[in-house]
């Protein structure tokens, strides 16, 4: 046998190969989803798709996976697309091979990583080496996180382990009516409590949105590609290098008339154009946080959602918040924070802990967090709202519209109780010296005008100059060097 015969039988085996299977190839689209090497041709630039491991065996269940390299709008990308078409994507050791070499090549040559999930869970005749499979999967996943941006597309029903992929991911992103994310799928859940549930009900679009299961939801795959494409174009390579900077915008354009209680039309405002992607935006609604360009340079921004429970951070907001923060920190991108919040939600008895334990969280993320910080007071900055995301002890540089209120509680509740005694010696109606002393203390100690005379924030501004203050603050902090102490990591309240 010749050179040329071998070509032709390796040619024809890898077309066979990249054609799949007809049958199955034809039910994965009956059910409207697309095929892996199809997602991944609409993902990267034409032509630019570099497949690897061709060749690894079905029997072996390799083919489980499609792996390999490309670019996406001309900068380098790594991808594995599960392919539900072979063992309905399930992993077991040949797939987590090909896996962990795309891992390898992403943080040795400094590139994100992008998965494409659709999966049934782990290859079961594996046995334990396939659970084994799925933990290597997920170290390397672990040492990857804040090396290299992942972005995990859901495009499919993922339960057990395959969905815990998505939550190791930076982003995650899940179209609707093919994607799904669950513990155990529906019968499991059935036989444990009885409950006849559907994959939709136990882990769709609505129920992982509410639940902060993903970062986004998309209508279809194709809008959770797009969306990829979008979120990509915000991060850097890696950690050793900066988001690409891009003029997108009038540097010097002032911000039109805003409430403070406006958070969409506020957050639209300061971002370049239509850069601007919410994440989370049906969890934890008190805070709202988005990736966008500000002045051309990718930041993250934090803003008081004062619509909702006037602001007052829910343990759902503050452990959304904190994640965001620990993302914009991984990768160095500023952190705006637009606060209008009226401090930490009150608990019920029994959720006191986990109130606490979420709001330790958003205090840690945020001091910890060695990026550029400004903070703007666009409203209310009660207790942990200042504390945390708006004080100086936090935050490079912090200002405050008029009217801000900076306090550690709003000023009923602190007339409350600091005058008692003047309350109910007070002849005049009560609800009239009540009214009276909340005036003089708000003027007095909760004001902006205060806080800035005792240097508790830099400046009192005019609402229409904030955008141009604060990319003149990013400016001025883009060659910030800060580190924490060294470490091998800080105890995180998890």
């Amino acid at each position: 046998m010749n050179n040329t015969q071998d070509l032709k039988q390796v040619l024809q085996k890898k077309q066979e190969i990249l054609q799949g299977n007809a049958e199955r190839v034809a039910k994965q689209r009956a059910q409207g989803k697309l095929t892996a090497r199809e997602r991944v041709a609409k993902l990267v630039d034409q032509g630019s798709f570099v497949e690897m491991d061709v060749l690894v065996s079905e029997k072996d269940g390799g083919a489980g996976v499609v792996t390999g390299y490309g670019t996406v709008q001309d900068r380098p990308v790594y991808l594995f697309a599960q392919d539900f078409t072979v063992h309905g994507g399930a992993m077991g050791r040949a797939q987590a091979k090909k896996i962990l070499k795309v891992l390898d090549l992403a943080q040795k040559t400094g590139a994100p990583v992008v998965a494409m999930c659709d999966s049934n869970g782990v290859r079961l005749d594996e046995g334990a080496a396939a659970m084994n499979a799925y933990a290597e999967v997920f170290a390397k996943m672990t040492r990857l996180s804040g090396v290299c941006p992942m972005i995990a597309l859901v495009l499919g029903p993922c339960a057990g382990g395959a969905a815990m992929i998505s939550q190791i991911a930076d982003v995650s992103i899940l179209a609707e009516k093919v994607g799904q994310l669950m513990v155990y799928g529906p019968q499991v859940m059935s036989a444990v409590n009885g409950e006849t549930l559907t994959g939709e009900t136990l882990g769709g679009a609505k129920t992982m949105a509410a639940q902060g299961g993903v970062a986004l939801t998309a209508a279809d795959e194709d809008e959770a590609i797009a969306l990829a494409v979008r979120v990509l174009d915000l991060l850097p390579g890696s950690n050793a290098e900066d988001a690409p900077l891009v003029d997108t915008d009038d540097m010097n354009r002032l911000l039109p008339a805003i409430a403070p209680d406006d958070s969409e039309a506020l957050m639209s405002a300061m971002a370049d154009g239509a850069s601007f992607i919410e994440l989370y935006r049906d969890w934890g609604k008190e805070l709202r946080v988005a990736l966008c360009r500000m002045g051309g340079r990718s930041v993250g921004l934090v803003c008081g959602n004062a619509k909702e429970n006037e602001g007052m951070i829910s343990p759902a907001a503050a452990a959304k918040a904190a994640r965001f923060i620990r993302l914009c920190d991984c990768y160095s991108l500023p952190v705006v924070s637009l606060i209008n919040s009226k401090g930490v939600a009150v608990p019920s008895a029994k959720t006191q802990s986990w109130t606490m334990i979420t709001s330790s969280q958003l205090l840690y993320a945020y001091a910890e967090a060695t990026c550029p910080k400004v903070s703007v007071v666009v409203g209310n900055a009660i207790g942990q709202a200042y504390v945390a995301m708006g004080g100086k002890a936090n935050a490079d540089v912090c200002y405050a519209w008029p009217g801000a209120v900076i306090s550690a509680l709003t000023p009923d509740a602190a007339v409350q109780l600091l005058y008692v005694d003047e309350l109910k010696n007070d002849t005049k109606p009560a609800l009239e010296s009540r009214a009276e002393l909340e005036a003089k203390y708000a003027a007095e100690v909760a004001d902006g005008v205060a806080a800035a005379r005792d240097g508790m924030i830099d400046d009192v501004c005019d609402p229409a100059q904030t955008r141009k203050l604060v990319l003149a603050a990013l400016e001025m902090l883009s060659s910030k060097r800060d580190s924490n102490p060294p470490k091998k990591h800080g105890n995180l309240p998890l």
